[in-house]
């Protein structure tokens, strides 16, 4: 069914659906670009603790330092089991996922933040200058460092940032006040002052780091979106060519075959006219098949190009199923088959003329795949509705063929390697379906025959019939 645009709600659904996929897989590659830094990272902190502990032994309270040195390990310890964790368990994973993890363990790079920058306690105006700011610098660099390293995940580099500048600011703090001189130097308060300068700026640009590699990341989603999609427009194309390709051979193929009877015929005739009882007929015959293939690329022809108009009305079955028997019984009658009706009382909402044409093409099309046995046309009731179903004893569809049946030209060899019609009628019949929003089921097994069944809606008076009494397909 031809369809320019989607309901507002439907296009709503389909763009949330959009965003979530695109945020899931943002936020799963830039999880694997923070864990992919991690460890690099562990290893400079798994150097720099020894050279602390080298710089400050003996400058500082002994016990205090062997204390921090352990937290120190221990946290460093702990991050390495949780990048190990990721890897093992969560690499491939997003969405929900990912989340649950990223809410179990971003509180390790807190924690370890606050261990470090809880080192002030030990060294600050009690240490030489000369260590003091070796620590200093390190603590810097630590902090510089995240932005590059832990900014592609916003929640672990924002814990790290608050949990080592509130932990620095607590011992300058600590130390002015309950430390002597009271109530500290000008150094110290303008120390204080830089942290949160030096705190905020790092802050604002681990952000804007986020930021722009959750862009480029959404970029990259977008593009390759877009490469999907014009790959399948091309698979599409290519599909279109084939179709069109097929077209012309097998149009031109079965035009051949009638149009030359045609002229031999009328050879025939020409040459022998008190042979016109016998030969009148067999023109007749090459005339409708000629009709037929033409009437069909017609049908198509329109459906696809959207100009047929649904005339939503309602419609009496029993009334169709009569008029589509008189119409196939001589056919049938002629190939020595039994066309069976079974028809319920009933009342549904469709177009007469295009539910007419998709039912004959059905029952066609059972006609003419089946050599001996009969034909059902019957009328049933089912839960949401009413369906109308076609059966019939003839060879059978095969599975793999059950789908492509509905493409254009596509036939299926019969037993003998002979194939009938001109692949066009439940083609005609797919395409009616979705313009009438009638779907339409196969159900076959080889050797046994066919079922195809038309879901119709059944017949409201008190219902709108939707929004008029023509709608454009």
């Amino acid at each position: 069914m031809n369809s320019a645009a989607l309901p507002s709600s439907d296009a709503s659904r389909h763009m949330a659906i959009d965003a979530v996929a695109r945020d899931d897989w943002v936020e799963a590659k830039l999880m694997r670009s923070f864990m992919r830094s991690g460890l690099p990272g562990l290893r400079s902190v798994a150097m720099v603790i020894p050279i602390i502990f080298v710089v400050l032994y003996g400058d500082v309270n002994e016990v205090a330092l062997f204390c921090w040195t352990l937290a120190a390990v221990a946290t460093t310890l702990w991050r390495y089991r949780v990048i190990k964790l990721y890897h093992r368990r969560y690499a491939g994973l997003s969405g929900v996922d990912l989340r649950a993890f990223l809410s179990r363990y971003s509180w390790t790079w807190t924690l370890s933040a606050v261990v470090w920058g809880s080192s002030m306690l030990l060294y600050f105006r009690k240490a030489p200058v000369y260590d003091q700011f070796i620590c200093l610098i390190v603590l810097a660099g630590m902090a510089g460092f995240a932005v590059g390293a832990f900014s592609a995940s916003l929640r672990c580099f924002i814990g790290y940032i608050n949990g080592l500048a509130y932990s620095v600011l607590a011992a300058v703090s600590y130390s002015a006040i309950f430390e002597p001189p009271f109530p500290g130097t000008l150094t110290t308060y303008g120390l204080f002052a830089l942290v949160l300068i030096y705190w905020s700026a790092i802050r604002l640009a681990g952000k804007r780091f986020h930021r722009g590699q959750r862009v480029t990341l959404e970029l990259q989603f977008a593009n390759a979106a877009l490469i999907a999609s014009l790959t399948e427009k091309t698979r599409t194309a290519m599909e279109a060519v084939q179709i069109k390709n097929r077209f012309i051979a097998s149009a031109a193929h079965d035009l051949r075959q009638p149009v030359h009877a045609l002229s031999l015929y009328a050879d025939w005739l020409q040459a022998e006219p008190e042979l016109v009882a016998q030969i009148a007929p067999k023109i007749v015959r090459s005339t409708q098949a000629v009709n037929e293939l033409f009437n069909s690329l017609f049908d198509l022809a329109k459906l696809d190009s959207g100009v047929i108009q649904v005339n939503w009305q309602r419609i009496d079955l029993p009334s169709l199923i009569a008029e589509l028997e008189l119409q196939h019984a001589p056919v049938a009658i002629e190939k020595g088959l039994e066309l069976r009706t079974r028809v319920l009382p009933a009342e549904v909402l469709s177009d007469p003329v295009l539910l007419k044409r998709l039912v004959g093409n059905l029952l066609s099309n059972a006609i003419r795949h089946t050599e001996q046995g009969g034909v059902l046309l019957a009328v049933r009731r089912r839960k949401q509705g009413w369906c109308v179903e076609v059966w019939d004893t003839g060879v059978g569809i095969a599975p793999e063929h059950q789908e492509a049946i509905f493409q254009e030209f596509y036939r299926v060899a019969k037993h003998n390697g002979t194939e009938e019609g001109f692949g066009l009628g439940l083609s005609i019949v797919s395409r009616l379906g979705e313009a009438l929003n009638h779907p339409v089921r196969v159900h076959s097994r080889v050797g046994q025959g066919t079922v195809f069944r038309v879901e119709l809606p059944v017949y409201d008076d008190k219902a709108d019939l939707r929004g008029g009494s023509e709608s454009g397909f």
